[in-house]
């Protein structure tokens, strides 16, 4: 299908979410969790693998989709040579069922609508049985129920329900998609009325809660806020790094994971957000499930974990799925769960730090968990790791790996300073001594005049413009700044910045990609703590240029064809945006004080 990302939005109910296109169709749908099966999956394919679409019956003249401001609602208008339509989409915050509303509200004249619901689970595959009954269609296969509640009139054509019916001015139709057990007896019935108020009510009243205002920067902040907390399950506080899986880093390639997992690194950057906006319940329901998911021995902690805490994420492939614009492999679950990855006992012990400096009550079990985490950490820094780009190739001693293990260290030190604990602080002390020496001797090259991707080499990584932002040097260390204008000069890609050059087989897959945005905000970040805001501040722009109509991101982007590439929507690419308007915000505010 040509349907691209910059068409698309989202919508969400705290436990899952659906990708929704400016064609009127549900292009994406997993239930009941983030996770589970899709039973819309058009997006990882073409029309037979589900979609559910409501859209004019004639030619559009004009299409708009914008969000409700401050919402995750939705709204499509259709401008038509007969007349004009809104399209309402959203689910309702989720009370027991998984709940689909879509409204259609005339606008000016009449216009000629169609409907069109193809429901497919297990990934687009299977067809389940559908019938009439009182309240609507139903929809059945396995332990899965569906119901469509509407006042159109729908038929099956070629294993598909489809409907007809025309929209005046001042009038609407409605359809609900309610999901439930197979066995379960059919949920309430619900006014989509009141359900839109009710949705409206709640994402309003918890965006509207922030503590700062930045400005000109406000409205996609608050979006970005918005996209995060959509992508949090409410029953653990858990959140998922993207709403899909398999969208290919390349049209074509193969770097097509699943990131419908919690990556305790992306969590972590997350929670920065929230604690920053003033949203805390968040960051104590994360708490809890960081405290649930690695409970036991710390030399068991794993990179990602299901909505729930669950451990095992077996990846397979999905051969009957095209992939998005023909990128296969299709996968499903990841792989990289069984990796080592070294810096993220550096983003747990900093999140877990940083909320006792936002006022967060200290939790005994979490600063148990924090110290059994720190010895590890003096036990293992010195072993190779995976990296924070999950390299499907050999160890290596990552610079950044090792910049997070001394981060690791470093807060367990203040956390236990903090709080006076009882700890072995002249051990932690001196391995975080050692290992700085450590980084500074092996992973900066006085040559090329920065720090690399390993230690030894010479090859470039944007991972390590991390390094200032979590308090490892200076920003304005000689050493820093030299890196920054390598970084800039050589993983430059249309002005933005690429992870690394992914050529010579470093990561074990050795294809092309697109530049990472969050490697691009964090240059952001660096920018404006050397006090470089104007370059700061201009490279923000054209990054918020990026972002599609709907102010959301996918993890990439191609600059030569101007294209989202990547999981949609990225979570570590919302974060790196918050916390690159924070940075810019706060120096703008301090060079003004200090003029």
């Amino acid at each position: 299908m040509s349907l691209g990302l910059e068409q698309c939005g989202l919508i969400g109910d705290l436990h899952t979410g659906a990708v929704v296109s400016d064609e009127g169709a549900i292009e994406w749908l997993c239930v009941p969790r983030f996770d589970s099966d899709a039973c819309f999956a058009r997006l990882l394919g073409d029309d037979s693998n589900g979609y559910f679409q409501v859209v004019p019956d004639l030619p559009i003249l004009r299409r708009e989709q914008a969000y409700e401001k401050d919402t995750l609602v939705l709204t499509t208008t259709y401008h038509t040579e007969t007349g004009s339509v809104r399209l309402l989409d959203f689910m309702p915050i989720r009370e027991e069922h998984a709940r689909i509303v879509r409204i259609v509200q005339g606008l000016s004249g009449y216009v000629d609508m169609k409907v069109t619901l193809s429901l497919r689970f297990d990934y687009g595959v299977s067809i389940p049985w559908a019938r009439h009954i009182e309240r609507g269609l139903s929809f059945v296969l396995g332990p899965s129920a569906v119901l469509l509640e509407s006042d159109v009139e729908m038929h099956g054509e070629d294993m598909i329900s489809v409907g007809s019916f025309r929209v005046r001015k001042g009038q609407d139709a409605e359809f609900v998609l309610v999901f439930y057990g197979s066995t379960e007896a059919i949920p309430r019935v619900v006014r989509p009325r009141e359900e839109l108020t009710r949705t409206r009510a709640f994402w309003r009243g918890w965006v509207t809660g922030a503590k700062e205002d930045y400005g000109r920067y406000e409205d996609i902040v608050r979006r970005s806020m918005i996209t995060l907390k959509a992508l949090t399950y409410s029953p653990t506080g858990g959140m998922v790094a993207a709403l899909t899986t398999a969208l290919p880093e390349q049209i074509g390639g193969s770097r097509n994971w699943d990131y419908r997992f919690c990556w305790l690194r992306d969590a972590t950057f997350a929670l920065y957000g929230f604690l920053q906006r003033g949203h805390p319940v968040e960051a104590r329901a994360w708490r809890s499930w960081l405290l649930r998911a690695i409970a036991g021995n710390a030399e068991q902690l794993q990179v990602m974990y299901g909505v729930a805490g669950e451990r095992r994420l077996p990846e397979l492939e999905l051969d009957w799925l095209q992939g998005y614009r023909n990128s296969r492999p299709v996968r499903i679950g990841n792989a990289a769960s069984g990796q080592f990855q070294l810096d993220i006992y550096g983003e747990v012990a900093d999140v877990l730090h940083q909320m006792l400096n936002h006022g967060i009550k200290p939790d005994e079990n979490a600063w148990e968990i924090q110290r059994y985490l720190t010895d590890h950490v003096v036990s293992v820094w010195e072993q190779p790791d995976d990296g924070i780009w999950e390299i499907r190739g050999d160890r290596k001693h990552f610079t950044h790996s090792k910049i997070m293990a001394w981060v690791a260290i470093d807060r367990g030190i203040r956390t236990l300073d903090l709080l006076g604990y009882d700890g072995p602080r002249e051990l932690w002390d001196q391995e975080r001594t050692r290992l700085a020496e450590r980084i500074y001797d092996q992973g900066y090259n006085e040559k090329l005049g920065s720090f690399v991707q390993s230690f030894g080499s010479d090859r470039l990584d944007a991972s390590v413009l991390l390094a200032p932002i979590m308090g490892f040097i200076d920003p304005k260390d000689p050493r820093m700044i030299s890196t920054v204008e390598r970084i800039r000069e050589d993983l430059s890609s249309g002005g933005f910045i690429l992870r690394y050059q992914p050529d010579g087989g470093v990561d074990g897959i050795d294809e092309p990609e697109g530049v990472f945005l969050p490697c691009s905000f964090w240059l952001v970040e660096n920018l404006a703590l050397q006090d470089r805001v104007d370059e700061a501040e201009e490279l923000l722009d054209r990054l918020i240029g990026v972002a599609n109509n709907l102010g959301i991101y996918s993890e990439e982007y191609d600059p030569t064809q101007k294209i989202m590439l990547g999981n949609f929507a990225q979570a570590f690419t919302h974060v790196g945006l918050v916390n690159a308007v924070q940075r810019v915000v706060h120096a703008k505010h301090q060079g003004n004080l200090a003029g």
